[in-house]
């Protein structure tokens, strides 16, 4: 029988103050809010644990299929919140807080955010995490646990400088150490050729180097209303516990970094590889992700079948975007050396078991590793590389006879470099885009030989987002005006949020749906004005950012900076805004708050300067008092999962407006949406399956070329952005601004600037002028925002088109992509935990434990 709250909170009070003094040595009078977080989650961990252990139990002992899931990125942002609200237990959580007299955001503030991932992928990553865990499909994923992640950004007067993301600096009470989870990991060496039992020849490995590659798990918490909640697990891969990966006879010669070079292996998510050392780390990376993780594979396999007989049908693995693709190779050798496979037994079984996600059509994301450096650091799977290309060079000519120059393409091995799309899709049964056009984009152009040659392998999964995070979490006011109006259910089935429909037009919802987002931007303006720093060039905080107030239009951009997103594009727009306010101040009819926020890769000297505009921007603004009381800039520094859970409740506009054919699909414009912002954008990944589904009645301010034109214009060369620079005034009014002075304040600042216009105009390194067609887009960006300053003034309207959107965005959770997966790729079934399991772990874990969460 469950616990009354009121009396669940006071034990677990007690069990709280059990944790401060005995891993802490302190009293709940003297903890501090860091401690008390501390022993707040290892309190919940508890509970959280038995059904961990059950979980895990269930799956072995029903002898289930699962996926193994692989990818050099996580973005999960902070835990405590989002375990709590998936066991159900927030409201019991705040009543503990409270008894304790101390204040529930102050103390989960306390938790640094995972530095995982780089931006978009590792968010999708994790969203499709929670949605296994949910949804109770068995699975596990693997990643690297990166000491520092993805670097902390500041601004200083406009430079993005890179500062060690420093996540891990306290102890983590939602990870554990698998000391009994580690495996070696070989690098480099001379190849000794040997045969295997049935006759297959294969090469083994003499005076290699040895990396231990040793685990933490992370529970991944599926969402449940009782106390049945399944968890699934992250294990991810460190090499700094292991002083074996430390070469101390190098130190001693005083070779320094050689010395520490696989101690810090997973020191750093992606490394500058614009140097060798950076490369040759990169891909050390990338294999011990792939080695470490096919050995735990086949070893977690083995605990529950005594042969490996019937691998190929219980093991299903997840190659996310080209860096683990080493997989193919490496479970190929393994199965092959370790396990006596014959080489066809062995290749049928990888191609079963293995499939692939492409995330990106831009052609410097897509892996090519050089030979020369491949084959010295992984010589035997370099020669199984050499093999298979080999066999598949053959089956082209086979079927296309003749036509070598498609061999040519196809190839794996061309001009000295290893193509590492090719092997993924070569050794995959299933190869899946993101969005439909992506997925089609795909088929017809980036891999058109391979889907004339495998037609069935090619299949689109559109992304999805998991509502529970960046709905039930992120925005508990609109939640509750959710679930008032349809219920509950659209937590764990979010097809049923398209009812909200019917509210739309009612005025009560409309008044209602304003209420929230009004609540939204006051919390986001105080977050702007207390906690988003102004710096100096020095790095010094010289402020805080300024914001309208909450009847201004939030108009938001948050994403990586890339120059295919087209920050700068909306940057000019602002640039014009300004412009036209500053000779006359009643010309647009609505306040505007833009709101820009990410990161720009350490190497990418382009995006950093679109962040140094934007500063520019904001100065210049943000400080006319002929203008600051109708426009403002802002730019979020360090943007991160937990900023976005700021940001996107409030935001009125999305800005998705990358160049069409580019963007693979985007999860940002879900989210977006799902919070009720309406969505400015281009017909480009996942924005036109969001039209479709919210149709175009509610869905007004579609602007921009079609990927097809773009394309076109990219073949013909019939774009001249010089044309549009002289034809539209507005336009060159502000790319002049760039050129002439008018935003910078010092020889730096109109160099990048002047850099900056120089790309729209000007032919640079062999590129042509504005090859993202921002000046193009622009002209129609400028007179489709008329629309959205049109709509805004009728607030009703809007809400009206808000809760459309929101109730248009039914097919958009990553339970539903989960579900695609699970059914097109995987075979995989559910597998809910095991009632009678769950409660002998319980029974054994202490049946006089009273301390319950229920």
């Amino acid at each position: 029988m469950a616990l009354d709250i009121d009396l669940q909170a006071d034990l677990l009070v007690q069990k709280i103050k059990h944790y401060l003094i005995t891993t802490m040595g302190v009293t709940i009078d003297e903890a501090n809010y860091r401690q008390l977080y501390h022993a707040l989650s290892l309190t919940f961990r508890e509970e959280i644990m038995i059904n961990w252990t059950a979980t895990g139990h269930t799956f072995l002992h029903k002898h289930v299929r699962q996926i193994y899931y692989l990818c050099m990125e996580y973005m999960p942002g902070r835990l405590s919140k989002n375990n709590f609200v998936n066991m159900n237990a927030l409201p019991l959580v705040k009543l503990i807080l409270n008894k304790l007299n101390r204040n529930f955001e102050q103390v989960l503030r306390n938790e640094y955010d995972p530095g995982l991932g780089n931006g978009g992928m590792g968010r999708l990553v994790s969203c499709f995490l929670d949605s296994l865990a949910t949804q109770n499909y068995p699975s596990r994923a693997y990643g690297l646990r990166y000491q520092y992640g993805i670097f902390d950004q500041e601004i200083w007067e406009g430079t993005q400088v890179e500062r060690p993301d420093p996540w891990l600096m306290y102890e983590n009470p939602w990870e554990f150490r698998r000391d009994d989870h580690s495996f070696p990991v070989l690098y480099a060496g001379r190849l000794m050729p040997t045969v295997n039992k049935k006759g297959v020849e294969i090469a083994d490995l003499a005076d290699y180097e040895e990396v231990r590659a040793l685990a933490y798990d992370i529970p991944i918490i599926g969402y449940s209303e009782s106390a049945d909640f399944s968890v699934s697990t992250l294990r991810l891969w460190t090499t700094k516990e292991s002083p074996r990966n430390f070469q101390l006879q190098r130190y001693n010669a005083g070779q320094l970094g050689q010395a520490s070079e696989n101690t810090t292996l997973t020191d750093v998510l992606y490394p500058n590889d614009h140097h060798e050392t950076g490369k040759r780390i990169r891909l050390k990376q990338e294999f011990l992700l792939v080695s470490a993780s096919i050995q735990d594979i086949v070893n977690y396999y083995l605990r529950n079948y005594s042969d490996m007989s019937l691998f190929a049908d219980k093991v299903r693995i997840q190659i996310n975007d080209t860096h683990p693709a080493l997989v193919i190779a490496e479970l190929l050798r393994i199965l092959i050396k370790d396990h006596d496979y014959g080489w066809g037994e062995a290749w049928e079984t990888v191609k079963t078991c293995c499939s692939f996600t492409n995330h990106t059509i831009l052609r410097e994301a897509l892996e090519e590793w050089n030979s020369a450096r491949l084959s010295y650091l992984l010589p035997r799977q370099y020669q199984l590389i050499e093999k298979l290309n080999l066999e598949f060079c053959s089956a082209i000519r086979r079927q296309f006879p003749g036509d070598e120059e498609r061999v040519r393409r196809m190839s794996m091995l061309e001009g000295g470099q290893v193509k590492m799309a090719h092997l993924a899709i070569y050794g995959s049964h299933k190869v899946n885009g993101v969005a439909a056009l992506h997925s089609e984009i795909l088929k017809k152009r980036l891999f058109k030989d391979f889907y004339e040659m495998y037609p069935e392998r090619f299949i689109n999964i559109t992304n999805g987002v998991t509502q529970r995070r960046w709905l039930l979490l992120a925005n508990p006011l609109l939640s509750e005006f959710i679930s008032a109006r349809i219920g509950h259910k659209w937590i764990t089935d979010f097809t049923t949020i398209k009812e909200l429909a019917q509210c739309a037009g009612d005025a009560e919802s409309q008044k209602r749906f304003l209420e929230i987002k009004a609540h939204n931007k006051m919390q986001l303006i105080a977050f702007l004005q207390e906690k988003n720093p102004v710096r100096d060039g020095h790095g010094h905080v010289i402020g805080h950012s300024s914001s309208l107030g909450e009847d201004a239009l939030f108009d938001v951009q948050i994403k990586r900076f890339h120059e295919y997103k087209r920050q700068l594009m909306n940057a000019l727009h602002a640039l014009i805004l300004y412009h036209e306010l500053k000779e006359n101040q009643n010309v647009r009819p609505i306040k505007r708050m833009i709101i820009f926020g990410g990161k720009a890769a350490p190497g990418y000297e382009m995006a950093k300067n679109v962040i140094h505009l934007i500063f520019c921007l904001a100065r210049k603004i943000n400080t006319d008092t002929a203008v600051n009381q109708k426009l403002r800039v802002a730019f979020f520094e360090n943007y991160n999962v937990s900023k976005a859970e700021i940001i996107i409740p409030a935001a009125d506009l999305s800005e998705q407006i990358s160049t069409a054919g580019m963007e693979a699909s985007g999860t940002g414009n879900m989210k977006l949406a799902m919070n009720g912002a309406l969505t400015i954008g281009t017909e480009d990944g996942a924005n036109i399956e969001m039209r479709q589904s919210i149709t175009d009645a509610w869905w007004p301010f579609r602007f921009g070329a079609t990927a097809e034109e773009n394309e076109r214009r990219s073949i013909n060369q019939s774009y001249q952005p010089l044309e549009v620079y002289h034809r539209h005034q507005a336009i060159k009014k502000a790319v002049d601004a760039l050129r002439n002075g008018f935003l910078s304040e010092n020889d730096t600042e109109h160099q990048v600037l002047s850099d900056i216009a120089g790309t729209l105009l000007e032919e640079r390194h062999g590129n042509r002028p504005d090859r993202y067609f921002v000046l193009s887009d622009l002209e129609s960006f400028y007179e489709v925002q008329k629309k959205v300053e049109q709509l805004y003034l009728q607030p009703q309207k809007w809400a009206e088109y808000a809760i459309h959107n929101i109730a248009g965005m039914y097919l958009f959770s990553s339970d539903t992509s989960i579900h695609n997966y699970a059914k097109l790729e995987w075979d995989l079934q559910q597998c809910p935990i095991d009632q009678q399991e769950l409660t002998r772990v319980r029974a054994e874990y202490s049946e006089h434990d009273k301390c319950r969460i229920r």
